[in-house]
């Protein structure tokens, strides 16, 4: 890959990306809160919902925490703790593949859902399809490169990714040059990554930013209706 092509997708196209995310998401909050919801079709067709639904969900979170850790945490930290690159590859593996498989099914079967069932096809807009479809197929990249990792546990890619995401959340510069000779698997990996975060205000997935997690805390019955 030429050194201009690196640069503008592993050293622009992540701000531009980030950029579109928080004003856009801050706009449609603004502007269009009634269109700030999951879309769920839940209530169309429950059956292979709850299954798909959780599972996809559990294991999005496992992927999402862990990949934010382990990309995000200073090198120093983990070798604080007395653990080896080869041992944090592994873990990746396992955890992270785990949770990919989980998170496999439930995706499949939620597109399962969306496709071939009239009522919720008829329900369905394009946008609410190529969402889950992006997923997946990030999803199937980031399982296809457990493969390439299985032939790299001395952990130099993993250095080189945690290296370059570093290096773009703290904006110093130099950060495409980490990914420049990784496996193309990681970089279609992460172009594709980039590209979900620059959709996301435009999509569905803005829920995930407001879900309720505080009712988990909340105190006494919610009022529904008053007598």
């Amino acid at each position: 890959m030429s050194d201009w092509i690196n640069t503008l997708l592993f050293g622009i196209y992540p701000y531009i990306c980030l950029s579109v995310f928080l004003v856009g998401n801050v706009i449609r909050f603004d502007r269009e809160q009634y269109s700030w919801r999951s879309q769920s079709s839940q209530l169309l067709r429950r059956r292979q919902f709850m299954w798909g639904s959780n599972l996809f969900h559990i294991g999005i979170l496992i992927i999402f925490f862990g990949h934010a850790g382990g990309l995000l945490t200073p090198l120093w930290v983990f070798e604080s703790l007395g653990i080896s690159h080869t041992a944090k590859q592994m873990m990746a593996i396992v955890i992270g593949g785990s949770a990919g498989l989980a998170c496999f099914a439930g995706l499949v079967m939620l597109l399962h859902r969306r496709l071939f069932d009239a009522r919720i096809r008829k329900n369905s807009s394009f946008g609410d399809i190529a969402v889950l479809a992006l997923l997946l197929m990030q999803l199937v990249l980031g399982l296809g490169s457990i493969f390439v990792s299985l032939n790299h546990l001395d952990g130099s890619e993993m250095v080189a990714l945690m290296n370059w995401a570093q290096h773009i959340v703290t904006f110093r510069p130099g950060a495409a040059g980490f990914v420049a000779e990784v496996s193309p698997i990681f970089r279609v990996h992460l172009v594709l990554g980039l590209t979900i975060v620059l959709i996301f205000p435009f999509t569905r997935l803005v829920h995930i930013l407001s879900a309720p997690i505080w009712y988990l805390g909340r105190r006494g019955y919610q009022v529904v209706r008053a007598r």
